[in-house]
């Protein structure tokens, strides 16, 4: 896979890490922008390019694409969408319409923007792949997060309009729904639940790189759920 670039968004987050050095190590090239500078999180591994950018802004996710199309020797291929945060509130007649939209503005809207700005590089490299991260609430919501399930559910379907408008262009694009994932994070926030039973971010990693890999090329517009035993 030498030659290579894939733009990670979200790389810096538990799961980023393992995404990061997953395609660290099968020789890509790896783009990784950050919201800010955030010393101590960079991986010793070499082939980690950072840079600083805000993609809920149109120019920030234009300027984070540019830096992972700008070697010719290792064209833009794939771009893993991984930004994205939860938030659970009450009842839906008890959420107020703001953290209901905020929702969509952290999982949704980079996203979009980055991918937006991705294809047309991805078109010129002859084709490559999108990997969007949604989440099994997009498909089987708990109470007391309507507005994180819905968006989760925005980017599911929103992969899937990717999928059917570049099929024929050679941009395969699939989304992985991750259970509970097992991150410091989510054990601070729940120490008592059975964490043997959530997925690990390596495992979601293997997932990811191979549905951006050419060894995937005949799928595109699939939902994988990475559950773990949760």
């Amino acid at each position: 896979m030498a030659g290579r670039s894939v733009l990670v968004t979200g790389g810096a987050g538990g799961l980023g890490r393992a995404v990061t050095a997953a395609f660290v190590e099968a020789g890509w090239r790896v783009v990784v922008p950050e919201r800010s500078s955030r010393p101590g999180t960079r991986p010793a591994a070499d082939g980690v390019h950072r840079l600083v950018a805000d993609l809920t802004d149109p120019e920030g996710a234009e300027r984070a694409v540019r830096a992972a199309a700008d070697d010719p020797a290792a064209p833009l291929r794939a771009v893993v969408n991984l930004a994205g945060g939860y938030a659970s509130g009450g009842l839906v007649h008890e959420t107020p319409v703001e953290e209901f939209e905020r929702m969509f503005t952290v999982n949704l809207r980079p996203t979009h923007l980055v991918t937006r700005a991705a294809l047309p590089h991805l078109l010129a490299a002859g084709g490559g792949a999108v990997v969007c991260v949604a989440a099994r609430a997009a498909v089987s919501p708990f109470a007391g997060a309507a507005g994180y399930a819905t968006a989760k559910a925005a980017v599911l379907a929103f992969a899937n309009a990717v999928a059917v408008e570049y099929r024929r262009s050679g941009v395969r694009c699939n989304t992985v729904l991750p259970s509970v994932i097992d991150t410091p994070a989510n054990r601070a926030a729940q120490p008592d639940a059975d964490h043997s039973r959530w997925v690990a971010p390596a495992e979601i990693a293997s997932v990811i790189r191979f549905l951006a890999s050419d060894e995937s090329a005949p799928t595109s517009g699939a939902a994988v759920p990475v559950y773990g035993r949760a």
